[in-house]
């Protein structure tokens, strides 16, 4: 307890800047925080989904059906008809046999990262003996999730970080692991969510399958944005393998809680068996499968909704332009404006919150020193005169800092 009590001293005198205003709604993308009503732009819900009255009235359904909460295991207490269902359409999203589903994203990257390298001591429990014994090693883009990289630093497991979506450097790393005999598995954001950018997938399979690796694709901010029907990485590129798990949440584009893993049947068998994080622990309420089940129909049903998320991406992108800042990455929803300076990129996330306007600022560690960013995420919810203010604001701060430098 020293520690604890010891940084609790310390930041009493050295105040960490976080929002701690409380908010009466959720953005949709407006919410209301402290009587006042405020534009999100900084909300992971892109397709406003998450107060869709069908969500809404699937979820009302589902608590009459089921109650507020599955109160044990899937593996150890017996399974409902639709956690089955819902997995099973996730994994036709993916192109993929089968879906496991866990309580949340975070833990789906834990779970399956730190538990597939050791499956088979796990199902030694269960009798199995293995033919041959692997040593693996993790080969992780640097700039993957922080679930990831603790993940595999949960599972024991061999790890080298490759720069950012840099196929040479990986390559040449999967080389010096093929010398030493260690069996790869590559683990890649499929969007980079601090930096808007999408993995090379096609490369990345070619790599795994040359290298015999498995490859692991988080596309938390790509399930239900990119592909023709919202199906991710995967169909973006339409890239599939057998090579591929895919790995999604549902507590973004979809507006829940959860998170999957889409895979082959058998593989899937596996991870239920081995992960504990699948089998000692319950799954998301099943109300809230019920209301994913309505989410998934909408995403079928409404594609001009995820055509207004990338509409909305373009306007902003167009009306930044004249204005001199550096866009990251203009490829995704996901539109981190460089400020450079952590502190001015905080006064910036402040001036815009006065004039109600929120924006992620993004700093050290979750970006490189030196490289804080304004992170504007799009939504399908948000109007042109919303967008048009955003920028009018941008506009003015841009203004201020060149007299400054004049």
């Amino acid at each position: 307890m020293h520690d604890l009590s010891d940084i609790a001293a310390w930041l009493q005198n050295h105040p960490i800047y976080h929002d701690s205003s409380v908010h009466s709604t959720l953005p949709d993308p407006t919410f209301v925080t402290e009587g006042e009503t405020v534009v999100s732009f900084s909300t992971n819900n892109y397709l406003a989904l998450a107060n869709h009255p069908r969500l809404v009235q699937a979820a009302r359904d589902g608590l009459d059906r089921y109650g507020v909460g599955n109160c044990e295991s899937r593996l150890l207490g017996g399974d409902l008809e639709v956690y089955r269902e819902l997995e099973r359409r996730l994994g036709a999203l993916k192109h993929k046999s089968d879906a496991v589903l866990f309580v949340t994203g975070y833990m789906t990257n834990i779970g399956v990262l730190s538990s597939i390298v050791k499956a088979a001591t796990l199902a030694r429990l269960h009798g199995f003996r293995a033919r041959k014994r692997h040593k693996y090693a993790y080969y992780s883009d640097e700039f993957n999730h922080i679930s990831i990289r603790e993940g595999i630093q949960m599972s024991g497991a061999l790890r080298y970080n490759y720069r950012h979506c840099d196929m040479n450097h990986l390559e040449s790393l999967l080389q010096a692991g093929a010398a030493e005999g260690t069996t790869p598995i590559i683990v890649s954001d499929g969007v980079f969510s601090m930096e808007g950018t999408i993995a090379p997938l096609p490369d990345l399979v070619a790599l795994a399958e040359r290298f015999g690796a498995l490859l692991y694709v988080d596309d938390a901010h790509a399930t239900g944005i990119l592909g023709a029907n919202g199906g991710g990485t995967s169909e973006h590129f339409n890239c599939y393998s057998t090579n591929i798990m895919q790995m999604g949440t549902l507590s973004k584009a979809l507006g829940s809680i959860g998170g999957f893993v889409a895979v082959e049947k058998e593989v899937g068998d596996v991870i239920r068996l081995t992960s504990s994080a699948y089998g000692f622990t319950c799954p998301p309420p099943p109300d809230q499968a019920a209301a994913l089940l309505a989410a998934l129909d909408i995403l079928e049903e409404e594609p001009q909704r995820r055509q207004r998320l990338w509409d909305n991406q373009r306007y902003f992108i167009e009306q930044m332009a004249p204005l001199g800042y550096t866009i990251i990455s203009t490829a995704t929803p996901i539109l981190p404006v460089l400020i450079g300076d952590a502190e001015t990129c905080q006064r910036y996330a402040m001036e815009l919150r006065a004039e109600g306007v929120h924006v992620d600022s993004i700093q050290f560690p979750a970006a490189p020193v030196g490289q804080a960013r304004l992170r504007f995420m799009m939504n399908a919810g948000h109007t042109r005169a919303q967008i048009d203010h955003a920028v009018s604001v941008m506009a003015r701060l841009a203004g201020r800092s060149e007299r400054l430098v004049a």
